[in-house]
């Protein structure tokens, strides 16, 4: 178990470190149904995660069944796919960044949160999760890697228990911490809403840099 929480753990700290979700959530803890939206968001998100990496778990382990023989082949062919995307959307992210002093652009969908219904927020929780080709990507990087490793079917739900769990937590701790923080909360999700709305592109370039480099690195040995 231990070897797969240790692949999924990357991955988990990608999804964990999504600028916009994270301003999303916090911008529901300020709308008038706070203390419904926020948990509904915070539901959508966690279920998307583990829909996405149990299935490209299975999927993987069923294409390993099938092909046994071009199993090692058809992983590193994978990462290495998976490594250039990550550098592409790192490039795209870099050179959209707001210029100094400029003010980020957010989404045109969040100027509709404030008003949004709780089975909206649910399912934007399940499209932010599930459906961003960033954290989509991260999903079925982890349940591929996981699916790699040959574990017993208990370890590896465990992993990808793990995987989900860490990949929630800048998401659920927000709604955690509005529901139990006082008045003090706000005040401090505030800020840290302006801060990310200011590094979201240069963040977000960083961290995509990092995945692809490593997962070509990790690739290439095996191909060639």
């Amino acid at each position: 178990m231990i070897e797969g929480i240790s692949a999924v753990l990357g991955f988990a700290v990608g999804v964990a470190i999504s600028p916009v979700p994270i301003i999303a959530v916090i911008l529901m803890l300020f709308s008038k149904r706070a203390r419904v939206n926020g948990p509904a968001f915070a539901a959508g998100w966690v279920v998307a995660l583990g829909v996405v990496s149990v299935v490209a778990y299975v999927l993987a382990v069923q294409g390993q069944e099938a092909a046994e023989s071009v199993t090692t082949d058809v992983v590193s062919w994978g990462k290495l796919l998976f490594g250039v995307l990550f550098l592409l959307l790192a490039v795209r992210n870099w050179r959209s960044r707001p210029a100094p002093g400029e003010a980020a652009p957010m989404p045109a969908w969040m100027a509709g949160i404030d008003g949004m219904a709780p089975v909206k927020a649910l399912v934007l929780g399940l499209l932010l999760a599930g459906v961003n080709p960033k954290n989509l990507m991260l999903a079925v990087a982890a349940g591929t890697a996981v699916a790699g490793l040959g574990l017993s079917s208990g370890d590896a739900a465990w992993s990808l228990v793990a995987f989900v769990v860490l990949g929630s937590l800048t998401i659920v701790v927000p709604v955690v911490y509005y529901l139990v923080g006082g008045a003090g909360a706000k005040t401090r999700l505030d800020h840290l809403k302006d801060w990310l709305a200011a590094h979201n592109n240069a963040v977000m370039a960083v961290l995509l840099l990092v995945f692809g480099v490593d997962l070509i690195a990790k690739a290439l040995p095996s191909l060639f």
